[in-house]
């Protein structure tokens, strides 16, 4: 996937719902800011209709406390299972991977997440700022895990 990342984060989540509903959640462009408070719009550049490779959009969330929009795209997709989002931003490149696993009557979702730096500039800020920037993105992913569970559960 993402060899020599320089931030490189692994969560998951049970969540006491079936896998189709956790799936419908995460795979809602519409309402991602109704489920994930952290997300502020989103913005489809696609034809607007469902969700697999190739969909696209711009996504604004709030991340440390300022405004950042991303454009994102599915890159892999097996359905009901896991995707795979990437974006190029900030002299980085990002792989984003979600998955959905049955768990007895519930369901286990785990997204892994990948930050590879580009260029002089993306290398020399991870070098510099990348070990402060993992416990800040850990906590704001595992946040949106569990407000993901809560949407679904609730």
């Amino acid at each position: 996937m993402c060899n020599n990342a320089a931030m490189q984060i692994s969560l998951s989540k049970s969540i006491a719902a079936a896998p189709d509903k956790v799936w419908a959640i995460i795979t809602d462009l519409d309402r991602a800011g109704d489920a994930i408070s952290g997300i502020i719009k989103t913005e489809r550049l696609d034809d607007g209709t469902g969700f697999g490779v190739g969909t696209r959009w711009r996504e604004t969330r709030r991340m440390f406390g300022k405004e950042a929009t991303e454009e994102m795209e599915v890159s892999a997709f097996d359905p009901q299972r896991s995707y795979t989002v990437t974006a190029d931003s900030h002299s980085a490149h990002y792989v984003s991977t979600w998955s959905v696993v049955p768990d007895g009557e519930g369901t286990s979702l785990s997204m892994t997440f990948a930050g590879v730096p580009q260029g002089l500039f993306g290398k020399v800020m991870a070098a510099t700022l990348g070990r402060l920037m993992v416990g800040s993105t850990r906590k704001a992913l595992q946040k949106d895990l569990d407000e993901i569970a809560e949407a679904v559960e609730g």
